[in-house]
């Protein structure tokens, strides 16, 4: 996957002939058709929030504004048909109003936790690198242990839960860089981008017929709390070799190895890797993943984990670049 859009991946050697997973790739696929309702020319990245669902991982949109990063977050959640929150991160924005936090109640004297936006299923982190640091590492811990610990309790988060968070690029006006470990709890880091032309037109199209993004009244959920859990755990049986899990290592420690390189991929990135390769490979039927899938999937689980030098930057040299090469360079199991 480049941007936002996922190469195909390789036929299955073998199709899965478990009429669950049909049913179940059958409801995903429904969920696309509702999403494209709403939003066009975004396939790509229709896929990437499908992948960061059954991998359990979770999505960090990028774009300039305008390009319905938001739009597709909340025609995506329509079509889940789960509980949906979304949090405007501002610079006054703080922990608490995101996770929670204890109020004190005067009727009985006593502080009671108030849940914070947090506790939902979809939560659409709008503009996150608006906020500061300390505000957005408020997500860590729900991120990585889907719970929230005040005071000593720890509260469990609803499952299915996924965090997909909007933000603009790095050097737009009001925009802090999040820190490394927050960009670590993402699996996939998509690039929105402008549309094709045809497909432009098409959003005009709709425009002109009465379409508003404000109301998504078209968009039905497609897909229910319980097929999303089970195809999560599908996701999970999907079978993977001694000789790609190989691969995968490979390509982490050419990273590190890379003369652009300042930090590389990292064990977590690896396994980062491995968790949307099956679910890609399960979207196409596969039993197991192939270096196809791998390859597929390294640029949008890499791109936002890859620290370049700084003489590197000032070249020009980018992130993506420098995995293209990667690709390229190490040697694919047969």
């Amino acid at each position: 996957m480049t941007d936002a859009t996922p190469h195909s991946p390789a036929a299955p050697q073998a199709p899965l002939l478990d009429p669950d997973d049909e049913r179940l790739r059958q409801a995903v696929s429904r969920v696309r058709t509702e999403v494209g309702k709403a939003v066009v020319g975004q396939d790509g990245a229709v896929s990437g929030l499908l992948i960061a669902l059954l991998g359990r991982g979770h999505v960090l949109l990028e774009g300039v504004p305008g390009v319905a990063k938001t739009l597709l977050v909340r025609a995506f959640s329509a079509a889940l048909g789960l509980d949906t929150k979304r949090v405007q991160f501002t610079p006054d924005l703080m922990p608490g109003d995101v996770s929670g936090s204890l109020v004190y109640d005067a009727r009985t004297g006593e502080f009671e936790f108030r849940e914070g936006p947090v506790f939902t299923n979809v939560l659409l982190a709008d503009e996150i690198n608006r906020t500061p640091p300390k505000t957005q590492s408020a997500l860590l811990e729900a991120m990585e242990e889907r719970q929230v610990s005040s005071d000593g309790v720890t509260r469990a988060l609803p499952e299915p839960f996924l965090v997909c968070a909007t933000q603009n690029p790095i050097e737009h006006e009001g925009t802090y860089t999040l820190p490394e470990a927050q960009l670590d709890r993402f699996l996939l880091k998509l690039h929105i981008r402008v549309p094709e032309r045809d497909a432009e037109v098409d959003v005009l199209r709709r425009h002109a017929s009465g379409f508003t993004p404000r109301d998504l009244g078209a968009v039905e959920a497609a897909i229910s709390p319980e097929e999303i859990l089970a195809a999560q755990r599908s996701v999970d049986r999907v079978d993977a070799t001694d000789d790609v899990l190989a691969y995968i290592v490979d390509l982490a420690r050419a990273t590190r190895a890379a003369a652009s390189v300042e930090v590389g991929a990292s064990p977590r990135a690896a396994t980062a890797l491995l968790a949307a390769a099956k679910a890609w490979a399960w979207l196409g039927g596969s039993p197991a993943i192939t270096p196809d899938h791998v390859q597929a999937m390294l640029t949008p689980v890499w791109r936002h984990r890859i620290q370049l030098r700084p003489d590197a930057e000032i070249e020009g040299v980018s992130v993506d670049s420098v995995l293209a090469s990667v690709l390229r360079q190490t040697a694919v199991p047969r």
